[in-house]
């Protein structure tokens, strides 16, 4: 999320440090910043603080324990929630929809939005719309309630009565969204409906719809804070293929407490930016969260960091975090009460995390692993590694195919790609696909034969498990096919009775190095040394002259008559910028010739 050093500093009355400290303190103590461009941060919030952290107030707020320095007192808040004839909501299940919050306001112009507005959201990247919408942005981003605005005068009033509902959308309901594009729904999207027309007036924490958008021409709002179900909301999402700012708030699970104070500023906002009157709001809340204890003793914090923070540094802590602690108790055991909107702490681990980062990682210890345990924690493990130990000592390489079929028995409800819908149920489709990339590029990686294996999930007969599969190019004129099947029959009854005292082989030390996308070329050379010159001699002259386009280079054959001996070489050209020609390899292999006989040996 973006966030701007002069956005925040709203939030403090003593001056921030530049924007590089802010990210510094940001990445040792809380998230890792993707960037930093001028004024403005790029914060990577993590998962479990997607519900309080995706707003200028929530890394405010984290800011002032870490550094610290006090927030502001809070100025949102002087809106009374007074009832109102005027609008109605009714929300079908209360388990989608926690908290619904209307309010209606009237007389109002709508235009484009002051300066200051427009600039603090292209600040961080935000269009300027026009002036309600901008507000409903600018709250969101602000302290991360998600909000929405509809023009009252397209729902249908009885006794001047307006009625919003919540449900889920029925079989063959569509809607086109403020994009101008028609969804077609499915009976697990949750909607935003006129009680009294049944027209739908939006995707619930997803997208607003056309005909109940704010225009130029609308003088009366019906705006919307509420608490939608974070999963359900993330499904609807996907499958309209609809990722909005407000859907990531909703999907990370935000308190609905929030939705409260998202209104307050909300209303205020408008009335500011765009005049009008507040007639009332209904708050439709069926089941009010009780503020969450969690305990923890001092002696578990300091046992769990390995530090001998006092009372009063833990107590600091908490106080920093707005963590409010109930008198009474022990002095060693802190009860404290957990902010509505920290859904991520509810165990004592998670408060002697809190006391860990704001300290600093860096005060905690650092002390050695104790030495692992000869017990098998998971035999399943075990198992495979020996395999996998045993086959490499072998001099097979291990490879990784696709676990995707073109058929086979189970077929993937969410498929990723069109030619594969099926989960493979075998590994040899993709082991022999594998074998006959690795036979085309042998020469290039240097090597004989090529044996590779695969341990792989697989799905077959309802089950799901986990096999073992290898695959051995066979060599020509080697051995008959009789041979050759005996051997491979011997070792898969060694392999399957390969167990934990099996003796394990130290692996080479080798350097991996990717190779060109380009197609290389090979060439071989035979020649005539005099008995005594070693292969090596030979190579050296070979690389020596055939310049920087050989990535490999290695003898392959070798015998002795007559007082001479005969190598013969198998030489791979590859370019890592260009596709080679024959002429490319020839004119090297001249250089070659020209070389071994100037040493005399004769190239045969």
């Amino acid at each position: 999320m973006k966030i701007s050093r002069d956005w925040l500093q709203t939030f403090f009355e003593q001056e921030l440090p530049p924007v590089q400290e802010l990210a510094d303190a940001l990445t040792f103590h809380a998230f890792e910043i993707e960037s930093v461009e001028g004024e403005v941060l790029d914060v990577k919030v993590t998962a479990n603080r997607g519900h309080d952290c995706l707003s200028h107030l929530g890394i405010a707020k984290e800011l002032s324990a870490i550094l610290p320095i006090p927030l502001k007192p809070s100025v949102v808040g002087k809106v009374d929630f007074t009832g109102t004839d005027s609008l109605q909501i009714v929300i079908d299940d209360p388990t989608l929809c926690r908290r619904y919050i209307g309010a209606h306001i009237r007389g109002v112009k709508v235009g484009p939005s002051p300066a200051w507005l427009r600039e603090r959201l292209e600040s961080i990247g935000q269009k300027s719309i026009n002036n309600v919408v901008d507000a409903a942005n600018f709250v969101m981003f602000n302290i991360g309630q998600p909000l929405h605005a509809f023009d009252r005068n397209t729902l249908e009033a009885r006794d001047e009565k307006v009625e919003i509902r919540v449900r889920n959308a029925q079989v063959g309901e569509k809607i086109v969204t403020l994009d101008d594009k028609e969804q077609s729904l499915t009976e697990n999207m949750l909607m935003i409906v006129d009680g009294h027309s049944g027209a739908l007036l939006g995707v619930a924490g997803v997208k607003g719809g056309k005909e109940s958008g704010v225009s130029d021409t609308t003088t009366d709002l019906i705006l919307e804070s509420a608490n939608f179900d974070g999963p359900s909301l993330r499904k609807t999402s996907r499958a309209l293929k609809f990722r909005t700012d407000a859907t990531q708030r909703f999907e990370q699970v935000i308190s609905p407490e929030l939705a409260a104070h998202g209104m307050r500023a909300f209303i205020e906002l408008v009335l500011e930016v765009a005049g009008g009157e507040l007639v009332g709001v209904v708050d439709e809340y069926p089941g009010a969260a009780d503020m969450q204890t969690v305990s923890v003793s001092l002696a578990h914090i300091n046992r769990a960091l390995g530090l001998a923070l006092s009372a009063e540094e833990v107590s600091t802590v908490f106080s920093r975090l707005g963590f409010t602690r109930q008198d009474g108790g022990e002095p060693s055991i802190f009860a404290v009460q957990v902010p509505r909107e920290r859904l991520d702490v509810a165990i004592p681990e998670d408060l002697v995390e809190e006391v860990g980062r704001v300290i600093g990682y860096e005060k905690v210890p650092a002390i050695e692993l104790p030495v692992a345990s000869a017990v098998v924690s998971n035999e399943n493990v075990a198992r495979y590694a020996t395999i996998r130990e045993y086959l490499v000592s072998q001099g097979f390489s291990e490879v990784f195919t696709s676990v995707f079929a073109e058929a086979s028995e189970r077929a993937v409800s969410n498929k990723i790609g069109g030619d594969k819908p099926f989960l493979r149920s075998t590994l040899a489709a993709g082991l022999q696909d594998a074998l006959e990339r690795n036979v085309r590029n042998k020469d290039l990686l240097g090597i004989a034969q090529v044996k590779i294996f695969e341990i792989g999930t697989v799905w077959r007969g309802g089950e799901e498990k986990v096999e073992v599969a290898i695959a051995v190019e066979k060599i020509k004129k080697q051995k008959t096919q009789d041979e050759y099947q005996k051997e491979l029959d011997e070792f898969v009854s060694r392999l399957s009775s390969t167990t934990r005292s099996i003796p394990s082989s130290p692996l080479p030390d080798v350097r991996y190095e990717p190779f060109s996308k380009y197609p290389f070329i090979s060439r071989d050379i035979a020649l005539w040394v005099s008995e005594g010159t070693s292969a090596d001699e030979v190579l050296e002259v070979i690389r020596a002259h055939a310049g920087e386009l050989l990535v490999r280079s290695a003898t392959f054959d070798e015998f002795t008559k007559e007082g001479r001996t005969s190598y013969a070489f198998r030489l791979v050209f590859q370019s890592f910028d260009r596709t080679l020609l024959d002429e490319d390899a020839n004119t090297r292999m001249e250089s070659i010739y020209a070389a071994v006989k100037e040493k005399g040996w004769e190239v045969r």
